[in-house]
């Protein structure tokens, strides 16, 4: 897994959400943690998660692992990026009272032996992961089988934009073939996301400062989130009907939708999987496409 991970890096197959993340540590405070359990409160319409089993796919920072423990969850993270383990761990480190009830390891949704060693959960949470791992139908799928009967599924992903997701897949391509490329999308697109991110504000009667002080939507940073979004290789996007049909035709039924409307962004989906599923071996997915 190691070997593969450090490949893809050095040939600009994937960013370095780990090392993003890292950074990102540097401002977590108690205000960041405070607004993403609400969040997490919002998209699951759950106040509390107590005796709950709580599996993070891809917890990259280890923010909403930390969130669902201090909401009563009983915590397995996992993430296919060392330095995102890292950072777990580090959180879990800067907040002792998480204590014995919350798990980090390193693993990969699309690795099948990895995945038959886990237990199924209450709740199965990734958001904003599956669309990097590079088989992202087959992420969905094998996410959705670590469900158990009854619990939810709660996941985000990339809209379709055709044509302007296209264009961003180049973005970050360019983003990740090297330092030259990194400077030149940065240098070229954050100023973009200054001046609209400042008429959307003064729009608002918003201080467009604020935005770069306080925690923004689900408690994260909007710099570090630049980089994310610059950089975000695999990069996978989907209608959100499709999803539907997807994760429906698994036994599940949608409980919550939050969608962009057609922009730029994720689209948020909670399911409940069927209290007849039945566990199937996780199984193989073609790379694009639904179905």
């Amino acid at each position: 897994m190691s070997t593969s991970f450090e490949k893809e890096l050095a040939e600009g197959e994937r960013f370095a959400f780990g090392q993003n993340w890292r950074r990102f540590l540097n401002v977590i405070s108690e205000s960041r943690v405070k607004e993403a359990e609400r969040s997490l409160q919002d998209l699951l319409q759950l106040e509390r998660l107590d005796g709950k089993s709580f599996l993070d796919v891809g917890s990259g920072s280890g923010l909403f692992s930390l969130c669902a423990h201090r909401l009563g969850a009983r915590v397995h993270s996992f993430d296919y990026d060392p330095d995102s383990v890292a950072c777990a761990l580090e959180l879990r480190r800067r907040f002792p009272t998480a204590g014995e009830e919350w798990r980090i390891e390193r693993g990969s949704v699309l690795d099948p032996d990895y995945l038959r060693t886990l237990d199924q959960a209450d709740v199965v949470y990734s958001w904003g992961v599956l669309h990097h791992t590079g088989r992202m139908w087959q992420a969905i799928h094998s996410a959705s089988e670590l469900v158990k009967p009854g619990g939810l599924f709660a996941i985000a992903l990339y809209n379709d934009q055709g044509r302007i997701s296209r264009f961003w897949h180049a973005v970050k391509r360019a983003y990740c073939s090297g330092p030259i490329g990194r400077t030149a999308m940065t240098i070229m697109i954050v100023p973009y996301f200054i001046a609209t991110g400042a008429a959307a504000d003064l729009i608002r009667g918003r201080n467009p400062v604020r935005r770069y002080t306080e925690p923004s939507m689900r408690g994260m940073s909007q710099v570090h989130d630049w980089a994310d979004w610059l950089g975000g290789l695999p990069f996978e996007v989907a209608r959100p009907e499709a999803v539907l049909q997807f994760v429906r035709d698994r036994g599940f039924e949608l409980q919550h939708l939050i969608t962009v409307g057609g922009r730029l962004g994720c689209n948020q989906f909670v399911f409940r999987r069927s209290t007849a599923a039945v566990r199937q071996a996780p199984s193989p997915w073609p790379r694009a496409g639904a179905k």
